[in-house]
């Protein structure tokens, strides 16, 4: 039996309703973010950011029934990650970090980060960044510092592409010296799922065995959209089958991408129990494999 509903609304989140399965003990929300007006934005950015602090995570965390986190620097503070190691601070060890940095950055700067338990660097190509357009250098460069790097052992490449943009980059994405980490489902077309060209391309870097997918933002492409955005269906059950040891979740809150108030976090975990089909293979998924990459300890 299910906790019963919420009284009140978590910021940021649609609805009152719980996840339909109560979630394993140290379910991890893979990639979110913390807004925090303490924090200025780059100049670079066009929008004013919502209002997302850490205290309001945390009730998103309690509806829904996570216990690690892993927050993720969002484009909005160019490389400027104080806000993201702050919420780290708060957080604890319960939480990891991924950054945002430039290909100048430092072996001592990659230390500071690493020490504050930021365990990824993020590399977009789709949002404006504070340096101008992401380049294939750029990539190549970071992944390279982090390889030699001895303090940063562990840690890995996220990349945030369009589609188009993972199928010309295989090459070098499999080629990348650490693990690569393909954000919100690498952007396939739920209507084409496993017929898109980046699908082929994405299932042979997953047989490399050097990447990972975080199923995530399924808002972000899908036609059908809540609750069920049953047109991923095909796309998040073939990831499931490809590589389920291979595979992250995140709610990606507070889901600055789509209009406010229009995504329930709940239906987002529900959807991962629609994909992963098992309650084993869901658990691997919030529990084995985040522990596993973002280095937390073992269940």
């Amino acid at each position: 039996m299910g906790l019963p509903p919420l009284l009140y609304p978590v910021p940021h989140s649609l609805g009152l309703n719980r996840p339909l399965r109560a979630l394993p003990a140290l379910a991890c929300d893979s990639h979110m973010h913390i807004f925090d007006t303490r924090f200025a934005p780059s100049p670079h950015w066009p929008r004013t950011p919502p209002e997302a602090p850490v205290a309001a995570y945390r009730q998103l965390q309690q509806r829904l029934g996570t216990a690690r986190t892993v927050v993720v620097t969002p484009s909005t503070y160019g490389i400027d990650n104080a806000c993201t190691l702050d919420a780290l601070d708060q957080l604890g060890d319960s939480a990891r970090g991924v950054a945002v940095v430039d290909q100048q950055v430092s072996d001592v700067e990659l230390g500071r980060l690493a020490a504050r338990r930021v365990r990824g660097l993020r590399v977009n190509f789709v949002s404006p960044q504070s340096w101008g357009m992401t380049t294939e250098e750029m990539l190549t460069t970071l992944a390279g510092k982090l390889a030699r790097h001895a303090d940063c052992g562990g840690w890995h490449i996220q990349v945030f592409a369009h589609p188009e943009q993972i199928v010309a980059l295989e090459a070098v994405l499999q080629a990348l010296p650490v693990p690569l980490v393909i954000d919100h489902l690498g952007r396939i077309d739920p209507a084409e799922g496993p017929s898109a060209p980046a699908w082929a391309t994405l299932q042979r870097l997953l047989d490399g065995g050097n990447t990972w997918v975080k199923l995530s933002g399924a808002y972000m492409r899908s036609m059908v959209q809540a609750p069920g955005y049953a047109d991923t269906l095909p796309l998040g059950r073939a990831l499931v089958h490809a590589a389920p040891e291979r595979l992250v979740w995140g709610s990606d809150w507070p889901h600055t991408t789509e209009p406010p108030g229009t995504v329930n976090d709940a239906d987002l975990v529900d959807l991962l129990q629609a994909w992963a089909v098992t309650d084993a293979a869901m658990d691997r998924i919030l529990v084995d494999n985040p522990a596993r990459l973002y280095g937390f300890p073992a269940a």
